[in-house]
């Protein structure tokens, strides 16, 4: 009866987060082309931009990940709360400058804005490539986390490898009908869900088990005294030089992350940035929750070990709450997973589609169509991976952060350095992969005591520098204008526009008279919102390589 009351709930809700996805894009043509579902018509207000980007803070990591190491290792998991905060304040000033840059040149991620510095088309397919492959553990993080709550709030009667296969059908089915916009819709109930539960949680598990917040501190400044201060428990080494290694790296990768990314290009100004990233932080309180209550369940369920650790904080629910709490609070750690999961595999789709099958003529015109054929294949290849190799949560999310760590060169670097040279930025690149592949896959992250992405990243801006400096000048003739990154409040707005880069009319940016651009450069060749009439986007934003 337990299990019939909470998969019920959990059924329906799910239900219910594809019909408001489908009910975001109503009225938009089937969803629009690549730049309505890719980042949402760049139209997004302040509220859904909140709750899209607050879903970074929020995935299957709070309910699961955050407990397992708060329950296997103690005080390292605070480097959450550090890095994202400290990357909310990198944002500040990164957020703007990208939304201006890709909204002046028709630009949807990360790839394209790569392709378009370097004026060379087939450097976003590379880019896409290699972020696909650092971002599908995610993929399958979240495929694993949410896999995890439907076979826990099912009271076992669904087991895990159904789990798996039910988020992947629901997170894929919802992504491709409803984009970007979507995910923004559905963020506001997940984040209504999430506070509540937390906030519930937060409050109900030290009453229940231990009679308030005095006697649970106290215990565990008594028997747990070791999970308390880095190192933390187990002789793991996260210790101080990691802890701080680990919150710095991740503070500079988050601001590139493609879904970071796509959260700042589906803003409807840069204003709107900024305002996230003075409130996001305080958001990030609500993830001592489940840490704390990781560290409760050392004394309600000890013994867990291994990937079962991240069980810790569904367990402690499972055994005390009635079943129809049980549905809903699996439910918020659902939609904790399938948010960031849909993002993500929106972003994958949208790089593929738009900087690599675009590079073959028959797709060149459907590269919305393309885009949603990769999500299914890029969501079947880390369901796949989740069934054949299984890790626990907190360490695939370092790979991907890790990973994805030695793009800052070619993309942050190069959007504001414009002495950095294409054979710089490549070489750094591949100096970094390997090097960080190398420490990861050897066992030896972290190395020395520190993060073994940020000793990769070191590698990778020391190589970039060297080749750029002992090689010949850029000779792209663009003017800075096209080449670099400024936040809009710098512009002196020599195109008339207002100095927070919003055009008066709704255009693009700088959109070029005919015959030149603004400032006299070559004509943009982009279309002027992304968008062709059958809804689906030529090869636009990225010029062929003329120079």
């Amino acid at each position: 009866m337990n299990a019939a009351v909470a998969t019920t709930i959990f059924g329906v809700f799910m239900v219910g987060t594809v019909a408001l996805g489908l009910f975001a894009v109503r009225g938009r043509g089937g969803g629009g082309g690549l730049a309505e579902w890719s980042v949402g018509g760049r139209s997004l207000g302040a509220v859904f931009i909140w709750v899209l980007m607050a879903g970074e803070s929020y995935t299957s990591f709070s309910y699961l990940g955050a407990a397992g190491w708060g329950y296997n290792y103690g005080a390292p998991v605070l480097y959450v709360v550090a890095y994202m905060s400290c990357g909310y304040a990198v944002g500040y000033v990164v957020g703007p400058m990208v939304w201006s840059y890709a909204r002046r040149h028709n630009l949807v991620g990360i790839t394209d804005m790569v392709a378009h510095r370097f004026d060379r088309p087939w450097l976003g397919a590379v880019v896409a490539l290699l972020t696909t492959v650092f971002l599908l553990p995610y993929i399958q993080l979240q495929i694993t986390g949410m896999g995890v709550v439907v076979s826990t709030i099912s009271y076992g009667a669904i087991s895990l490898n159904w789990g798996y296969f039910i988020s992947f059908a629901v997170t894929t089915g919802f992504v491709v009908v409803s984009g970007l916009r979507g995910s923004a819709w559905v963020s506001v109930l997940k984040d209504v869900l999430v506070i509540g539960t937390l906030g519930f949680l937060a409050v109900y598990v030290p009453l229940h088990y231990f009679d308030g917040y005095g006697p649970l501190l106290d215990r565990l400044v008594a028997e747990k005294r070791e999970w308390l201060t880095l190192p933390g428990h187990g002789g793991s080494g996260l210790g101080g030089a990691w802890f701080v290694t680990t919150s710095l790296l991740n503070a500079l990768t988050v601001v590139i992350f493609p879904t970071t990314v796509a959260g700042y290009l589906g803003a409807r100004s840069a204003d709107a940035l900024r305002r996230n990233a003075i409130w996001l932080p305080a958001y990030n309180v609500l993830l001592f929750v489940p840490m704390v209550l990781g560290l409760a369940a050392l004394f309600v369920v000890p013994g867990l070990a291994g990937a079962d650790s991240n069980l810790a904080l569904f367990t402690l629910v499972v055994d005390s709450l009635p079943a129809w709490a049980v549905g809903i609070i699996g439910v918020a750690a659902a939609l904790s997973s399938v948010v960031p999961m849909a993002v993500f595999m929106l972003v994958i789709g949208t790089m593929w589609g738009r900087s690599v099958l675009s590079l073959v003529p028959r797709w060149k015109t459907r590269q919305k169509g393309a885009a949603q054929v990769v999500v299914v294949a890029a969501g079947t290849i880390a369901l796949i991976l989740t069934y054949a190799a299984p890790n626990t949560l907190v360490r695939l999310s370092l790979i991907s952060y890790e990973g994805m760590a030695q793009l800052l060169p070619i993309l942050l670097l190069g959007l504001v350095w414009r002495r950095l040279t294409l054979a710089g930025a490549l070489s750094g690149l591949a100096v970094g992969v390997g090097v960080v592949c190398a420490l990861v896959f050897t066992g030896h992250d972290p190395v020395w005591g520190i993060n073994a992405g940020i000793v990769a990243l070191a590698a990778n801006l020391v190589v970039a520098l060297a080749v750029t400096y002992a090689g010949p000048a850029d000779r792209d003739t663009r003017p800075d204008r096209d080449v670099l990154a400024r936040d809009p409040l710098l512009d002196d707005a020599p195109d008339g526009n207002p100095p927070d880069g919003n055009p008066p009319d709704g255009d693009l940016p700088g959109a070029a008279p005919a015959g030149g651009d603004a400032d006299g450069g070559a004509p943009d060749r982009s279309a002027p919102d992304g968008d062709d009439p059958d809804g689906d986007d030529p090869v636009g934003g990225v010029r062929p390589a003329t120079v």
